[in-house]
């Protein structure tokens, strides 16, 4: 009789925890799931300093509330951020305009597109040894972008207030070779577009982009000699690869840089500087 009482505990025993290893199995594959679910939720978005950082970390609580966690990754050159965008190391950027990104798809052979328009950031004309447009010397130097798209932007901007005239098929991509008029024999330094700020100490002037100004503490409304205005096609925007155009992620993010507390911050941090562009 006691022999078959230990035998029954024993049973017991056993039974129990082979039901309790079977009911931690769940848990497991749970906790997978959420894992994955998690890691599926994760943006990681290219993105120059500022304005664009800046305007992301606006963007960041907005997709906590969608499920979407957004991480901002930073770069400070032109380049990189659309090789790693087409390398998949990140899955989106935010640092330039759509001209730019037409070039520089079509040179590399790849494929991004423009998922949004945010903002435009007016190109400008800087000077530590000028304190207007009209103390232009005959023979100054001008440090322009070196890269066509915005090196032919500078070009038109310099048109636009007659101080060279283009020929009329030069197109936004114009180079020096299109000026047909020069009446200053203005000479033109092209530069990488971070190196423009620091070019004021040995040019008679730069043309500046507006993200490398606000990090030079240059404000374009009070500094620039002669600045974009709201017409300009430059438009900055969200691009992404063409596959990922439907991602429910990206399409909230998106809508949340289209959003009123984006176009808020925008027109209250940078007050004219920087104008949205939706």
């Amino acid at each position: 009789m006691k022999k078959n009482i230990v035998l029954s505990i024993v049973g017991i025993i056993i039974l129990s925890l082979i039901l309790s290893s079977c009911g931690k199995a769940p848990a497991n594959n749970t906790a997978s799931n959420n894992e994955e679910e998690t890691t599926a939720n994760v943006l990681n978005i290219g993105a120059t300093p500022e304005p664009h950082a800046e305007i992301l970390k606006i963007v960041q609580p907005i997709l906590e509330k969608e499920g979407v966690e957004l991480k901002i990754v930073e770069f400070t050159d032109y380049v990189l951020p659309n090789l790693a965008l087409n390398d998949k190391e990140i899955d989106a950027n935010f640092f330039q305009h759509a001209p730019y990104m037409d070039s520089f798809v079509n040179s590399h052979n790849i494929k991004l597109e423009a998922a949004t328009k945010v903002h435009i950031e007016p190109l400008g004309l800087y000077s530590k040894k000028l304190d207007k447009i009209e103390d232009l010397k005959n023979g100054a130097k001008i440090a322009i972008p070196n890269d066509p798209t915005n090196g032919g932007r500078a070009l038109l901007l310099l048109e636009k207030y007659g101080i060279i005239k283009l020929d009329e098929n030069a197109g936004l991509e114009a180079t020096e070779n299109d000026i047909v008029d020069n009446p200053k024999n203005l000479s033109f330094i092209a530069l990488d577009a971070p190196q423009l700020p620091v070019s004021l100490g040995d040019t008679d002037a730069a043309i500046i982009n507006t993200n490398y100004a606000l990090e030079a503490n240059l404000n374009p409304l009070n500094d620039a000699l002669i600045l974009e205005d709201e017409d300009s096609p430059y438009a900055n925007i969200l691009a992404i690869r063409s596959e990922s155009a439907n991602d429910e992620s990206i399409q909230k993010l998106v809508k949340a840089l289209n959003s009123p507390e984006v176009k808020n911050f925008i027109n209250e941090k940078y007050k004219g500087a920087i104008i949205p562009a939706f």
